[in-house]
This record gives C-alpha cells, sequence and structure tokens, in this order.
C-alpha cells in the first residue's frame, strides 16, 4: 500500500524497512493526545478561516467519533500504518473522504509528534507527582508512628549516634519532596506548544498558534520553529527527573534490605511484599525493594540513551528523534509501579523498635555526647575528644559499654567527670538534645512531620 506521503517517491517500501521504519507500535499510546491535538488545530484552521468553520466542525465531529469508537475498542489499531498520526489520518480520510485531508494543513508531522509527546508527558508527570505525594504521606504517618523509636544512625555504615527511626524516614520524606518540586519545574518547561512550527520554518497561511496553544491548555508557544521541532529537552528533564527519584527509592530500598535481614532486623516486611525460597523453607525475600533497586538501572539507560542520541544531532527534526519515546514510556511505567509498590510496602512495615535500641547500645554511639560534657565542663574540644577515645578503648579492651563505668572509673580520665555524667550518656537524653533544626529529636521530628504535611496538604 502507498504511503500518505508517496509523492517524491513511489510511496512503496520494503516490508522489513516498513517494519523497521514503524512506530505505531509504541506510539499509539498516544492516540489521545493525537486525536485532541488534532481537534484543537481543526478549530484554529477554521477560526483563521483556513478551511471553512462547517468543514472544522465535520472534521472535529469525525475525529470525536474516532477517540470513541478506539476507546470502546470498536475501532482496532491498524499496525500496517506508520505512526499514530498516519493512523488517525487514515481512518478520518476514510470517514469523509477529501475532507479528511484538509486537517493536516498548516502543521507537519514534526510538529505534531513534539505536540504528542508533550500533551502525554505532561499527563503521565501530574500523575507520577500524585504517586509521590502519597508516598510522602505514607513515609510521614510512619515517621508519626516511629517517631521515639531510637536506633544507631550510620556513617560508613558504621553505628556512629543515636537518632530516633522517624528521623531516619523523614530523611526520605525531603527526598521525596525535592523530586516533587522537580517535577513542577519541568513541567513549567514542557508546558510550551510547538504546534504551528511545521516541518522546520512556520507556515505561509495566517495561524493563530495562541489560540491552539491555550485552547489545549498550554502556557505558551516555542518562538523558534526549529526549536519548536526539534527539541526534546522535556523528555530528558523529565528522565533525569525520573533518575533522582529512582535514587532515591533505590537507597531507600537499600536500607530496607539491610534492615530486614537476620544481622539487623531492625523492620519485619509484610508477606504481601515478600517472597521464599524454592528451597530454603526459612527464607523471607525482599524481592520488593530488590526489584526497585535493580529496576534503577535500567531507568538510568533510558536516560543515557537519549542523551546519546540527541548529542550530535543536526537542525531540525532528524528519524533518530522517534527514539526518544520507547526510553521515556519506559522510565514513566517504570518509575509509576516502583513508586505503587514501595508505597505498600513501607505503609505495611513494622519496626521492631527493641532490636533497634538494643543496637543503638552498642558501638559506642553515645562517644560524641561524652566528649560534649567535658567541653560543656570547661575542657577544650580536642582535649575532650582524645579522652573519650581513650575511655572507649578502655571499654573494648574490658568488653564493656559506656553506661557500665563507674564514676570512680571516669574520674581516672578527668576530674570534671560528676554524678550528672550518666544522664547526660543516656541514649534518650542523647537523641533529645539535638534541639538544632532538623536533628533528630523527638519535637524536631514532629516539627518536619508537620512541614510536610502543611507543604503537602496530606
Amino acid at each position: 500500500m502507498a504511503k500518505m506521503w508517496a509523492g517524491r517517491t513511489a510511496g512503496i517500501t520494503n516490508k522489513l524497512a516498513d517494519d523497521f521504519n514503524s512506530s505505531i507500535h509504541f506510539d499509539k499510546r498516544m492516540y489521545k493526545q493525537d486525536i485532541e491535538g488534532s481537534m484543537s488545530h481543526a478549530l484554529m484552521l477554521g477560526k483563521c478561516g483556513i478551511i471553512g468553520e462547517d468543514e472544522a466542525e465535520k472534521i472535529i465531529e469525525g475525529l470525536k467519533g474516532i477517540l470513541a469508537d478506539l476507546e470502546s475498542g470498536k475501532l482496532e489499531f491498524d499496525l500496517t500504518c506508520e505512526d499514530i498520526h498516519m493512523f488517525v489520518e487514515q481512518v478520518l480520510t476514510e470517514r469523509l473522504g477529501d475532507l479528511g485531508k484538509k486537517l493536516h494543513t498548516a502543521r507537519s508531522r514534526n510538529d505534531q509528534v513534539a505536540l504528542d509527546i508533550r500533551m502525554y508527558l505532561r499527563e503521565e508527570l501530574d500523575e507520577i507527582q500524585e504517586l509521590l505525594i502519597d508516598f510522602v504521606r505514607v513515609i510521614t504517618n510512619k515517621a508519626e508512628q516511629y517517631k521515639n523509636a531510637i536506633l544507631p544512625g550510620y556513617t560508613h555504615l558504621q553505628r556512629a549516634q543515636p537518632i530516633v527511626f522517624g528521623h531516619q524516614l523523614m530523611a526520605y520524606a525531603m527526598m521525596i519532596s525535592r523530586d516533587i518540586e522537580r517535577l513542577s519545574d519541568c513541567r513549567k518547561r514542557m508546558n510550551i506548544s510547538p504546534i504551528g512550527s511545521c516541518a522546520l520554518a512556520g507556515t505561509t497561511y495566517e495561524t493563530d498558534r495562541e489560540f491552539e496553544a491555550e485552547n489545549l491548555n498550554f502556557d505558551g508557544i516555542c518562538l523558534n520553529s526549529l526549536d519548536g521541532v526539534s527539541d526534546r529537552d522535556f523528555v530528558l528533564e523529565l528522565l533525569s527527573d525520573i533518575s533522582i527519584i529512582m535514587v532515591h527509592l533505590s537507597r531507600f530500598a537499600e536500607e530496607i534490605i539491610l534492615w530486614s535481614s537476620w544481622e539487623f532486623k531492625f523492620v519485619e516486611l509484610s508477606d504481601e511484599y515478600t517472597t521464599g525460597s524454592s528451597i530454603m523453607p526459612q527464607k523471607k525475600n525482599p524481592d520488593m525493594a530488590e526489584l526497585v533497586r535493580g529496576k534503577t538501572g535500567r531507568v538510568f539507560g533510558d536516560l543515557m540513551g537519549l542523551l546519546t542520541t540527541l548529542k550530535g544531532l543536526p537542525l531540525a527534526y532528524n528519524k533518530d528523534m522517534q527514539e526518544d519515546k520507547e526510553g521515556i514510556f519506559d522510565a514513566v511505567d517504570t518509575v509509576k509501579m516502583c513508586i505503587e509498590v514501595f508505597a505498600g510496602m513501607v505503609d505495611t512495615m513494622t519496626a521492631n523498635t527493641e532490636n533497634m535500641l538494643n543496637a543503638a547500645k552498642k558501638g559506642f554511639i553515645n562517644a560524641t555526647d561524652l566528649a560534649d560534657y567535658l567541653v560543656k565542663n570547661g575542657l577544650p574540644f580536642r582535649s575532650a575528644y582524645k579522652i573519650s577515645g581513650q575511655i572507649v578503648s578502655k571499654c573494648i579492651a574490658e568488653d564493656k559499654v559506656l553506661e557500665s563505668l563507674t564514676l570512680e572509673e571516669y574520674r581516672e580520665f578527668s576530674d570534671l567527670f560528676n554524678e550528672d555524667l550518666f544522664k547526660e550518656i543516656d541514649l534518650v537524653t542523647c537523641v533529645e538534645k539535638r534541639i538544632s533544626k532538623g536533628g533528630t529529636s523527638v519535637k524536631s521530628v514532629e516539627e518536619q512531620i508537620k512541614y510536610i504535611r502543611e507543604k503537602f496538604n496530606i
């Protein structure tokens, strides 16, 4: 079958070339945006007198019929068509005759596909944001539940200082809140209409690009037609934002994997979000967290693929740019699934607060507070640091912890130690003394929770 672009060539290509060139098997997911964009274009053509208003109305009704038939299942995609744009135009022409051919006046597939992908990703971005806001709600609720649970905070994966579990969880809430903000910024640059740029140089028709853009809920138009058809910054930016989201999910997943191991046993995952072993009956594997961690590399690949595709392209449109869709579609599908699964996993996760506290009692994570005690009693910090280190060495040699030493033993190292020392190095006191904004005290964690809840109205 000859192609709708037949003219300069016969429009008859080798079947293998057809399959290689075709994109309808993946860009058909943009059918709704393609049809909505076409309806707006027909409306603009009629308004500007480029076609008759009655013709525009008939085209719009025809497009509405195609949309309804696709959504009801009455009409199926013809996968022999080159792309979703050609499919819609072909069906419209079959139904309206030559009138259907007028729809493509004053536009090109180059600006049409740029329009479709912006509209499609705009909707997907909004959905990702909604999922993230719900995820933040889950994290915040869990932080509220465990705002008093003491556990070791780590640096270099070594026990460092005591914190509360709510504080650890709120760190991820803050990360996700930035992800939500990044998506909002991305949307501003995405929500600019390229339609009317045509193939690359604009058109000789007196069009109204602003009307068409406003009708499609865009905030403005691309001000350079070359840029309008060849820009894919918004795809790269969304891919970058999704990649950062996946980094945050992957780091959280890594901690959950560690916490749920027997070596830590800080959390228990619901059976709904774990699997068993085919040979070892005792196993309860955190497969959902591991899959999120694994899929992060996949999304990074989507980003790197498009960066590589675009890096050497001259202006304006090149067929290479067809490669923008599969990567971003995959990344969008992947991150949405990961967020939904992760939210459910965290929501049903329980903390073993006793194990957390027992771990906190080991590792001398109150050694900094011991040094601070000496500083508050007049000793320079570096001297206090050295004495605290010597006391820790004594405890290690004698298999003791700081709380088990007697006052007399402490006084062997400094006369500045008094009975109030033991309250100062108590883990609860160590946590509650972290009164600086953003710290791990319960009051601070409550302030963080309040901030996130007010910010996102959750």
